[in-house]
């Protein structure tokens, strides 16, 4: 059972950046599509970012050019790094993990394993 543990999120004003981290244990995440998924009060949740098992990335819109997702599989870590940051970036920041499609990522919200989340609040 694969278990997600995130870290780095805060509060910054608008432009600032946060760089997020999100531990796995319990299993050889390598072979994994990971990301990182928002949900702000009110709102229903959204995939900001996934990076597939060989590397290749995706983003949503929103995000694009602004932040950067990346892994270390010899760590079993994730990152989100986030820059030019926004108020509407304000969102409790999950970390997921995907093991059914062998690494490929299909869509920026289809995942089986969630971490618990951590806030970033974004001051205008």
């Amino acid at each position: 059972q694969v278990q997600l543990v995130e870290s780095g999120g805060g509060s910054v004003q608008a432009g600032g950046s946060l760089r997020l981290s999100c531990e796995a244990s319990g299993g050889d995440t390598s072979n994994y599509c990971m990301g990182w998924v928002r949900q702000a009060p009110g709102k229903e949740r959204e995939g900001v970012a996934v990076i597939a098992s060989d590397g290749f990335a995706s983003y949503a819109p929103s995000v694009k050019a602004r932040f950067t997702i990346s892994r270390d599989n010899a760590e079993n870590t994730l990152y989100l790094q986030m820059n030019g940051l926004k108020s509407e970036d304000t969102a409790m920041y999950y970390c997921a993990a995907n093991g059914m499609y062998g690494g490929i990522c299909p869509t920026l919200s289809d995942f089986d394993y969630w971490g618990q989340g951590t806030q970033v609040s974004v001051s205008s």
